[in-house]
């Protein structure tokens, strides 16, 4: 038996016999040099393999068009855009008429030297984007060599995908009733393949490392995609406890489920609405079978992925539109582009930054590029028009960068007019509470906002001077500090002052051991995963809102985190809630 951990970047729990797939399919590429005279018939030999390539993914990226969501089909048109792209070719065509190499060892060459230049870049994002133009190359390469792809369309028996790493493409072909689960040595949380895996509702564990070397075709495998474990041949009585805590997930998951109808309200009357945080629009689909009342936290910077060029207008409207379409009648908050930090976007990346998350972000980078911010403004306004659309902006910090929001946003408003689009007129309009400056002057933004939805994640990372992505320090992130709990029952109260809704969208609000603290505070809206939506709606249907004011109190006097700590454990634990 073996035990290997990754990152848990799709939830679910699968036992399985393994497929070790071999994605590339690409033998030892031949070396070899081209005579002067050779070089014109090396040319053809690589045009007709890149058109063959070309065909290759319109066929792809019609099926990406029918069955997902703008940004998806935008994955593959990237990867046409990179085929005829001028450097890239011009490149291969250095590479076979000046240094006279063969038209595989070029593609070879150049594809390592534009995947080195993005390798070393300093963001995350770009670097798991070398995923796509491996794509390409492997394209090339087999209508080069000659060599039919594997595909996983073809998979006849269930199984458990281990691989090095799994490309856009593969994961859109694959047979997926057959797939139970993906396990990966490469990739992060937010990576194609974790987002893919979330949108198709298959379990994932990525980022393993040695799953390719130490996995083979036949492993019996039980992979965890909440806890990040994959337990390579485990024996029986281990194999036994999966069993049963896959039947217990699945238990506890159809229980949560059959309260999906079930108000979310305490046992003394007080309502609480619980929303779900997307990605992607095919997780809106998903929010509603948890019995999400709306969307709390669209996180739209995963439309701006495409290597190479921000999204469009038309490709923001079709996204915003289908999640909005997906929720019918309840509310969609859609935050504009939390760009900076740790989710750079290569067309704007900043150099010498040394502090990012202190740096040229969220607002203040749309702020900053006002054709790019009002281009998500037309495109979130156009949607509004068929739906119940709001704004949210991130990361603000003082009145100034709201008015300037504000004003961005008539004016998007009036260019709209201009071109006779129909666009949501009144759209509501909201602050995301991130940074202390905004907890401690919310009631000067109350004034101009029509809700407040706490983030968190930054929150907390601020309020504690934590980077929460620091293993050394990582441990100081208390979302039940005194500090963070009296930044937030401060929001509250200047929201309720205000007569406008005070919202959470962070990890703490999904967490069913914080929920309720979270009641005692006041929030009226809990957004979070939606898996984690039944969870809390137990928490809340089985306290008093009044005891869990008592609780809040009790918290907010608190001298210590780890003090706070114990006493919410211990609360819970009482009322058997843990």
């Amino acid at each position: 038996m073996k035990t290997i951990t990754g990152i848990p970047a799709s939830p679910g729990i699968a036992i399985g016999t393994a497929f070790l797939y071999a994605e590339s399919g690409i033998p030892e590429i031949p070396r070899y040099s081209i005579a002067g005279e050779q070089s014109g018939a090396e040319m053809e030999r690589l045009r007709d393999a890149m058109e063959q390539a070309k065909k290759d993914l319109r066929g792809v990226l019609d099926r990406a068009e029918k069955e997902m969501s703008g940004e998806h089909a935008a994955i593959f048109e990237a990867h046409l855009m990179m085929i005829e792209d001028p450097y890239f070719t011009g490149r291969l065509e250095e590479r076979i008429l000046k240094e006279t190499q063969n038209a595989e060892w070029a593609v070879r060459e150049t594809v390592r030297e534009l995947a080195g230049k993005m390798m070393v870049s300093p963001d995350p994002l770009f670097r798991e984007r070398v995923t796509d133009i491996t794509d390409v190359s492997r394209r090339i390469l087999s209508h080069l060599l000659a060599i039919h792809r594997v595909s996983l369309a073809d998979l006849k028996e269930d199984c458990i995908i281990a691989a090095h790493d799994l490309l856009p493409s593969d994961i859109l072909v694959m047979n997926r009733e057959r797939v139970k689960a993906i396990v990966t040595d490469m990739g992060s949380g937010t990576s194609h393949t974790a987002i893919l895996a979330r949108a198709f509702n298959i379990p994932a564990v990525l980022g393993l490392s040695s799953a390719a070397s130490e996995i083979v075709t036949g492993d019996i495998l039980a992979v965890d995609g909440n806890s990040g474990e994959v337990i390579v041949n485990p024996p029986k009585a281990v194999l036994s406890k999966y069993q049963k805590e896959t039947a217990k997930y699945r238990k506890k998951t159809d229980e949560f489920l059959a309260m999906r109808d079930l108000p979310a309200e305490t046992l003394d009357g007080r309502m609480v609405t619980l929303k779900a945080n997307i990605e992607i629009p095919e997780e809106a689909e998903k929010a509603a079978s948890y019995g999400a009342q709306g969307i709390g936290l669209y996180r739209s910077e995963f439309l701006f992925l495409t290597p190479g060029r921000a999204a469009s207008e038309e490709v923001q409207f079709r996204a915003y539109s289908r999640v909005l379409a997906a929720m019918g009648d309840l509310p969609v908050t859609i935050r504009t582009v939390d760009i900076g930090g740790d989710k750079v976007l290569s067309d704007f990346q900043p150099d010498g930054e040394k502090n990012p998350l202190l740096g040229w972000r969220a607002i203040r980078f749309s702020l900053a590029l006002p054709d790019l911010f009002k281009t998500q403004l037309r495109a979130i306004l156009r949607a509004g028009a068929a739906g119940n659309a709001r704004i949210m902006f991130p990361l603000i910090s003082g009145l100034e960068e709201l008015e300037r929001a504000l004003a961005m946003l008539e004016e998007a408003k009036d260019e709209c007019r201009l071109k006779g689009h129909a666009f949501a007129e009144n759209i509501e309009t909201g602050v995301m509470i991130e940074v202390p400056s905004a907890a401690v002057i919310a009631e000067v933004l109350a004034e101009k906002s029509g809700f407040f939805s706490i983030g968190t994640n930054d929150l907390v990372q601020y309020s504690l001077a934590v980077d929460r992505g620091n293993e050394r320090v990582g441990y100081l992130a208390q979302p039940v500090h005194p500090a963070v709990l009296r930044l937030i029952k401060m929001t509250v109260d200047a929201a309720h002052n205000r007569g406008i809704t005070a919202a959470m969208c962070g990890e703490m609000a999904g967490d069913p051991a914080l929920t309720a603290a979270l009641l005692g505070l006041g929030l009226d809206e809990l957004s979070m995963a939606s898996p984690s939506i039944p969870a809390v709606k137990r928490v809340v249907r089985e306290v008093k809102a009044e005891e869990c004011r008592v609780l809040a109190g009790e918290l907010l006097a608190g001298r210590s985190a780890s003090e706070n700590a114990a006493l919410l454990r211990g609360w819970m634990e009482k009322r058997r809630l843990l």
